[in-house]
């Protein structure tokens, strides 16, 4: 990984989201400074090709929403993996209690403080229920968003785990059938 400067975070012309994931991630004596893309990147595609990697090192936050207790659930997937929302559910939720739900704009506006498609692992208004896909381990560095649609920044998926507060790491994708 390449270092970058580190951005100005007293620049008030940098996006709410972005200063605050940076703010975090220097706290966090975290050695990579997040930076801004030239082109949003709002989608893994996207951002991996803005970057020139691998969908699968784009380490995407997917919310859904704990029926139980309303509670937000964010699962930081691989890039080219689809999240397996049965999985989830039986991680996260107790039987019988109403599973998962999808999150809408508003949902995921409201409880992680970040737009979709700029959504960061880290930082959030209300802190989440998270789960680390163990398929992010395949790769030496991932991308993650950094508060803002244009917003990455890069880490090891072991200090993804760290930055997240120790999020468990599990099985939470679909099963590929051959």
């Amino acid at each position: 990984m390449t270092h970058s400067a580190p951005p100005d975070l007293d620049d008030i012309t940098l996006p709410a989201g972005f200063r605050h994931v940076a703010r975090l991630l220097a706290e966090l004596d975290h050695p990579h400074p997040p930076r801004l893309l030239e082109v949003a990147a709002r989608t893994s595609q996207e951002a991996a090709d803005a970057l020139g990697i691998q969908v699968g090192q784009i380490a995407k936050s997917v919310i859904f929403r704990r029926k139980a207790d309303d509670r937000a659930v964010l699962v930081v997937t691989s890039g080219d993996q689809r999240v397996d929302e049965h999985k989830v559910a039986a991680l996260v939720c107790e039987p019988h209690s109403g599973g998962l739900g999808r999150a809408d704009a508003a949902f995921v506006k409201a409880s992680s403080g970040f737009s979709i498609g700029g959504v960061a692992p880290l930082g959030h208004a209300k802190v989440p229920v998270t789960l680390i896909d163990r398929e992010l381990f395949r790769f030496d560095v991932v991308w993650a968003a950094a508060g803002h649609p244009n917003g990455v920044f890069p880490t090891s998926p072991q200090d993804l785990v760290r930055l997240t507060g120790g999020a468990p790491v599990a099985d939470v994708v679909v099963a590929v059938v051959s």
